[in-house]
């Protein structure tokens, strides 16, 4: 076989700087490893991660748009991925308003301190619930302990969404620069004992999400989440009666709030 190796290779002054090379990247390879596998969140990810949650959790009000893919596995083994748009617009310290449009479902979802209301506009439903507690952490909180569905990606939207991202982070690093639709990003990957998650966190004095991903490691096929966060206003003129709700003429109250395979809610008769 001829040779690939520049003129000369074949001298021991050029195999002993291969041999330094090849041992010098063997014991930076095993040096990475060991960090990983000790499970730390590495200094740079750390900071970029509290600045954006800092930034965020400071916003008095934002409004945003967003684009889901929600992958399932299904009984033949195909991966699918479905496809939800929608809008939020938050007012701290407890305001929300939620739109989702997926395959099956178009709902409206209300947190404004006193109740959190949901309605399903195809069906003309709508379902309330009581918020004691009068701020957005507790309202979704409420929410999730109430119905037993996990709006994923709402970690986001909490007052500080450092603590209940890294809550159960055994290892953090930054990843790199990227560009997600245009905007120039930091990329920084996290592992927990069921899920990787991943963030691009936008570059600059505006350090706010644009991108995260979430893989379910353990379940079959390795199904991902992800959620694009684009036309960000931190500084919105938003209503006030974005926050409340009256139920469309007709509209009938229900009991029953589920959700189906891919997240949408379903707004169910009692019956």
């Amino acid at each position: 076989m001829r040779s690939i190796l520049p003129h000369g290779a074949q001298s021991s002054g050029w195999r002993r700087m291969m041999y330094r090379l090849l041992t010098a990247s063997l014991v930076l390879g095993l040096y990475h490893s060991s960090a990983q596998s000790q499970g730390a969140i590495d200094d740079d990810a750390d900071k970029l991660l509290h600045a954006m949650s800092s930034y965020l959790g400071g916003l008095k009000s934002a409004t945003f748009d967003y684009d889901t893919d929600q992958e399932i596995v299904d009984r033949q083994g195909q991966k699918l991925q479905y496809s939800a748009s929608g809008t939020i617009a938050i007012s701290r310290p407890d305001k929300l308003h939620v739109t989702r449009k997926g395959p099956f479902a178009d709902v409206e979802a209300i947190l404004n301190g006193k109740s959190i209301s949901l309605y399903g506009r195809g069906l003309n439903v709508y379902a309330q619930m009581e918020s004691p507690e009068a701020t957005i952490d507790a309202g979704l909180e409420e929410f999730r302990m109430s119905t037993g569905l996990d709006a994923a990606g709402a970690d986001l939207l909490a007052a500080d969404p450092y603590a209940l991202l890294t809550e159960t982070a055994e290892e953090g690093r930054f990843v790199g620069n990227a560009f997600v639709g245009g905007v120039e990003c930091d990329h920084l990957a996290f592992r927990t004992d069921t899920v990787d998650w991943q963030i691009w966190i936008r570059k600059g004095e505006q350090p706010l999400p644009v991108k995260y991903v979430i893989t379910s490691k353990w379940v079959t096929g390795a199904p991902e989440y992800s959620v694009r966060l684009t036309n960000w206003n931190v500084d919105p003129a938003i209503d006030k009666s974005v926050f409340e709700f009256s139920p469309p003429a007709g509209a009938r109250k229900i009991e029953q709030i589920g959700s189906d395979a891919i997240g949408d809610v379903i707004l169910e008769d009692a019956q």
